[in-house]
């Protein structure tokens, strides 16, 4: 975006808010008009000075201050974007409440802007049900929510909370912001492609009662569904035991089980489909045999030795015998302690499995599986970084079909893909 805009970054009290002068600064750089409203908590951890040598504009958390200017509505008024971050859960809570009990309150609740949010608070504070029912109140609203991710929090606590990167944060800002100056038409840009995808984890029986999964839920996988019916494409979801009913109209559901059977599904539907997107969470590994009786602990004593034989690799199948003109969407859940670390599995795996896209996720404990929220990287067939989105799940779908339509040369149906196959190793 090159049009300077106004744009508005409420600090709270946490001690996250250090990470949030990164945020103003990358804003500044990009060449917009930043106006820092901290709250008085947030002061006592970042104060005056750095807000304004950071931002260049003056800076108060006083709704007494400028009366005469109208301050406490006038700034939210002029926004053309409204940031918060970090979100303390008790901001969360405020805003999901419309109070006004602040300079940053009263500019929220006085602007048409767009609203992104970033969490930060301590694991038990963001799994908490107010917390949940707070976001979730907010995102029914239309406000974008990014993050939090895992790691390293306040002292010795390490878990789900910890405040999304600068980049990230702005990463997704950016983007809300040139949606809300883009005319409000809804896309069309997969019109009348077959689009399949897979969703779920896959469940590999040990006995008529014991299975080896995995925890997916399924959720991005039904975002992506959902999104590309939007987008006008006629959609295909193959789906392994998703977490709630999908009732949505127009979308053709296959259930299956297993790896084998998610490989048949999707081998079938893949002959005519124009895109494929393997969302689900396959198993790597089966047992190499079934029993058909319930295994007894007392008769295998202390220790139970399981045979595991290797799955098909689905995606990296797909890509290899793909015809020209169809386009391959993996996903890659990894585990990593660093940014740079992740991208490097994702890199490997991308030129291992030859999709034209991979979708690259940080998973753990606390993060991915299950969440209403997902933070990943996009890479090419090459392993190129070609985007990246954080957000609501189906805010990830679409951005990862805003790829799939500039790989494909502009989306819809007659419009060439990625080409001939490529070599899968």
């Amino acid at each position: 975006m090159t049009d300077s805009k106004t744009i508005v970054v409420g600090i709270t009290g946490g001690i996250a808010a250090y990470k949030a002068v990164g945020v103003v600064r990358l804003l500044v750089k990009a060449g917009h008009d930043v106006h820092v409203v901290p709250t008085e908590a947030a002061l006592r951890f970042v104060g005056l000075p750095t807000w304004e040598a950071i931002s260049r504009n003056s800076v108060t958390a006083s709704l007494y201050d400028d009366v005469a200017a109208v301050r406490h509505v006038a700034l939210g008024q002029a926004a053309d974007l409204i940031v918060v971050a970090p979100a303390t859960a008790n901001s969360l809570a405020k805003l999901a409440a419309g109070l006004a009990d602040d300079l940053l309150g009263t500019t929220v609740l006085a602007s048409r802007a767009p609203l992104v949010v970033a969490p930060a608070m301590h694991t038990e504070m963001w799994s908490n049900p107010a917390t949940r029912a707070n976001v979730a109140t907010l995102r029914e609203r239309g406000v974008v929510v990014v993050g939090p991710g895992s790691g390293a929090l306040t002292g010795t606590d390490v878990g789900e909370g910890r405040m999304s990167e600068p980049d990230e944060i702005v990463a997704a800002a950016l983007r809300v912001l040139e949606a809300s100056a883009a005319p409000a038409v809804p896309a069309r840009d997969l019109d009348g492609l077959r689009v399949v995808v897979s969703a779920g984890g896959t469940r590999e029986p040990l006995d008529p009662v014991r299975f080896l999964g995995n925890r997916s839920s399924g959720k991005q996988g039904v975002a992506f569904a959902r999104a590309a019916l939007a987008r006008g494409a006629q959609v295909t979801l193959v789906a392994a035991h998703l977490a709630g009913e999908v009732d949505v109209a127009g979308l053709a559901v296959i259930d299956v089980t297993t790896a084998s059977e998610m490989a048949l599904a999707v081998e079938s539907a893949a002959e005519i489909a124009d895109v494929v997107v393997m969302a689900a969470a396959v198993a790597d590994y089966r047992p190499a045999s079934v029993s058909e009786t319930k295994i007894k602990k007392d008769a295998e004593g202390d220790e139970l030795t399981l045979r595991l034989v290797k799955n098909p690799d689905i995606l990296a199948g797909l890509a290899a015998a793909r015809r020209p003109g169809q386009t391959v969407v993996g996903f890659a859940a990894e585990t990593a302690p660093t940014r740079d670390e992740l991208l490097e599995l994702g890199r490997t795996k991308a030129t291992r499995k030859g999709a034209d896209l991979l979708v690259v996720n940080l998973v753990g404990w606390a993060a991915g599986f299950g969440s209403d929220d997902n933070t990943v990287v996009v890479l090419d067939g090459a392993g190129s970084v070609v985007a990246e989105s954080a957000g609501s799940k189906r805010a990830v779908a679409d951005a990862v079909l805003d790829e799939v339509v500039r790989v494909r040369g502009g989306g819809g149906a007659g419009v060439g893909g990625a080409g001939e196959p490529s070599p899968s190793a």
